[in-house]
């Protein structure tokens, strides 16, 4: 094998290396962000939950008074 030969085989080695070491950088990066996107969309899913009660709870309400205030018994 020819010296410059043997250099191009070098060069395309580290090469593939780095792009190897890069590809596991941006997996591990976007099994982050989907761990961050599943708990965003939990807290999420929570917030409309709890959003859904407290309507319920306030239209059953009804929001009218219907007797005398409290200290008035």
């Amino acid at each position: 094998m020819t010296k410059e030969l043997e250099d191009r085989l070098t060069r395309l080695e580290e090469t593939v290396y780095f792009q190897e070491q890069t590809l596991r950088e941006l997996n591990d990066a976007l099994v982050r962000q989907q761990a961050q996107l599943d708990e965003a969309e939990r807290l999420l899913e929570a917030t409309r939950e709890r959003l859904r009660l407290l309507t319920r709870a306030m239209e059953d309400d009804g929001g009218e008074d219907t007797g005398p205030p409290p200290h008035y018994l």
